[in-house]
């Protein structure tokens, strides 16, 4: 299709597939990107993860061609576009600050780039586009007349409008509040399976990654980490920064002291560990394992050993956060260190308080193991001065009268 033909009517052209081929960005004095492989299907709608500075942005600049890669290839559609100028790429970018004239009409604003090029039912297909963001009614207003959210809809219709083959998503939802934020985390989803086109969404958020995205790919340092499905990385992350940037991880480091063909075991501090081999990464010499804190149990006493499930502590409450459809706790442990806990509220009875003394347990299945090392968090300050050794035997009231006395 060339720049000046756009479908009558509908939204029925499907997105093209994106492909990164060894794609490397270097500035002087550093590396953005270090040799990139991506390939992004055909109407999916695909999220990069990232923290600042991980090379995720440039990674959008560069498939859009406001950057030239240092090396590598960038295929649209299986179409070589590396040296194609930006104009001339089938893609539009939707930006954070929704860069909306204010001069013109909202009308105006969608029909803008089809009139450049000449397309005669410019008036047609911006109302068209306005409809699927549920904004034709105020096709005639000016943008400072709308919301945030609304202005954010009107820039995304003014990039679907053109039917791009390719949408990129630099931040679009940054400069919302959080209701709005997660409103338009549906309406975008919806927006991309009705239209079709391959979705790209450059993003430092990892609950919006997760909401919208079929697959996510986790950036960090110029490449990618892991990539899969929302739910794969969160339950099965590989490395310590993707179970670290993706929701939060109580993670221990210790040496294999056991295997079997169906979980290994660490010791971590004295405590015993196990995870699946199924679930780890690697499965001799020295491991970091991990839960996930919503995976996590307290107990008032020392459970009984049971199958299939690991047991840490005693340890003490050492912060409580209620967040209403939970709890938040965090659990000092000698040795092991601060462990997070995220307990669902169910009963304002079951709530447990600072300095109580408790127990950890989850399930054998829930843990993971890492390809990489991660040293467990520092036992808290709160408990520098404790006599550790001692605190593993101690009774709850031993250890109230230790802290009372600290």
């Amino acid at each position: 299709m060339t720049n000046n033909e756009v479908p009558k009517s509908g939204f029925a052209e499907a997105g093209a597939d994106l492909e990164l081929v060894g794609i490397s960005k270097r500035f002087p004095g550093f590396t953005a990107i270090e040799e990139l492989d991506l390939t992004i299907p055909a109407g999916s709608f695909f999220a990069l993860l990232g923290p600042s500075g991980c090379g995720k942005t440039t990674t959008l600049r560069l498939i859009a061609g406001l950057e030239e890669p240092t090396a590598g290839r960038i295929l649209i559609g299986g179409k070589d576009v590396t040296a194609t100028k930006a104009y001339q790429r089938p893609v539009n970018t939707v930006f954070q600050s929704y860069a909306l004239f204010p001069h013109m009409t909202i009308l105006q604003n969608v029909a803008f780039g089809l009139k450049r090029r000449g397309i005669q039912n410019a008036d047609a297909l911006a109302h068209e586009a306005l409809q699927l963001v549920e904004l034709d009614h105020v096709a005639g207003r000016k943008p400072t007349q709308l919301s945030g959210g609304q202005q954010q809809r009107v820039a995304l219709a003014r990039a679907v409008v053109n039917r791009p083959a390719l949408l990129l998503l630099d931040e679009p939802l940054g400069a919302l509040d959080l209701k709005l934020r997660r409103q338009m985390q549906v309406e975008l989803k919806d927006i991309q399976s009705e239209v079709g086109l391959t979705f790209l969404h450059v993003t430092h958020d990892q609950e919006e990654a997760m909401t919208m995205a079929d697959t996510v790919a986790v950036m960090n340092k110029g490449r990618i980490e892991q990539m899969g499905a929302p739910q794969d990385l969160y339950e099965l992350p590989h490395t310590a920064f993707v179970a670290k940037f993706l929701g939060q991880s109580n993670l221990f480091t210790g040496d294999v002291i056991s295997s079997s063909s169906t979980s290994i075991v660490i010791d971590a501090a004295g405590s015993k560990i196990e995870v699946p081999t199924t679930r780890a990464q690697r499965t001799s010499g020295r491991v970091t394992v991990g839960v996930r804190p919503e995976k996590v149990t307290l107990h008032d006493s020392e459970p009984k050993p049971q199958s299939g499930r690991t047991v840490v502590g005693p340890g003490r409450i050492t912060d409580v956060s209620f967040s209403g459809v939970s709890t938040q706790y965090e659990v000092t442990i000698p040795h092991l260190g601060a462990i997070s806990v995220f307990a669902q509220n169910t009963s304002i009875s079951t709530l447990h308080h600072d300095g109580d003394t408790v127990w950890l347990s989850w399930a054998v299945d829930h843990a993971f193991g890492l390809a990489d090392e991660a040293e467990a968090e520092p036992i808290s300050r709160f408990h520098a001065d404790l006599d550790t050794s001692m605190i593993a035997v101690q009774t709850r009231k031993d250890l109230e009268a230790e802290l009372e006395e600290a």
